[in-house]
């Protein structure tokens, strides 16, 4: 590929566990990740706090919250190995985007953590833990005022600047995944280039609605668009 840019070796991808989109973007990194060695280092973004109406609580400050709950077992976790915070978030955005279920919720997140060979105790441990919600405030104060991150996905360390997505659906794979990669990361580094956007027909909304079916059956928030600055 002409100008092609060294491809980075580790990169930081900040999610949101409830977030479809950063889901099938997760997916692709770690393809990448596969057939290239990347090491992707998880960073923890909050929809619930960007999207908060003002007046109502921040995520911190509720016993549960959709998001935030879950990241809180997964700062937890990040402390022990970043490969765990990665397992861990792939187990819970399986549970909630394919299989409907609700990983914030104690029984369900109980079952996922023994689903990667985790003691359910890391729940209990890591909410009891005040210092979960710094980490996680930490890693989203760090995108919003250092990238301009208004969503997720958001990756960074690419080369050049941080990157909204790729928004994809499916999650590309094999030599797919390899284009994508070098397209992401030229993108990053090139001057003034701020957006690429392709226009969704009613086909894509269907095949997008059909992918996120059990995510929009089940989840109990309702979606806020923020548009990109």
């Amino acid at each position: 590929m002409s100008g092609l840019v060294q491809r980075p070796t580790e990169i930081d991808f900040y999610f949101d566990p409830i977030c479809p989109w950063a889901f099938q973007t997760s997916l692709w990194i770690r393809e990448v990740s596969r057939l290239t060695g990347l090491r992707v280092n998880w960073k923890f973004f909050s929809l619930e706090e960007i999207n908060r109406t003002e007046g109502k609580k921040h995520p911190w400050e509720r016993d549960i919250a959709y998001g935030w709950t879950p990241m809180r077992i997964g700062a937890y976790l990040r402390r022990l190995d970043n490969e765990l915070c990665g397992a861990w978030y792939l187990r819970i955005a399986t549970a909630l985007h394919y299989e409907g279920r609700r990983p914030y919720e104690h029984d369900v997140a109980i079952e996922l953590l023994a689903d990667i060979g985790q003691p359910g105790s890391i729940w209990d441990e890591a909410l009891a833990d005040p210092t979960t919600h710094d980490d996680i405030k930490r890693d989203h104060d760090f995108a919003v005022s250092e990238l301009a991150a208004f969503g997720v996905p958001v990756l960074d360390r690419l080369g050049g600047r941080a990157v909204f997505g790729p928004v994809v659906v499916p999650a590309p794979t094999g030599n797919d995944a390899l284009r994508l990669w070098d397209m992401t990361i030229n993108y990053s580094t090139f001057p003034g280039l701020y957006e690429i956007k392709t226009p969704k027909t009613d086909a894509d909304l269907r095949s997008i609605g059909e992918a996120f079916s059990p995510y929009l059956k089940n989840r109990e928030w309702q979606t806020i668009q923020n548009p990109a600055r």
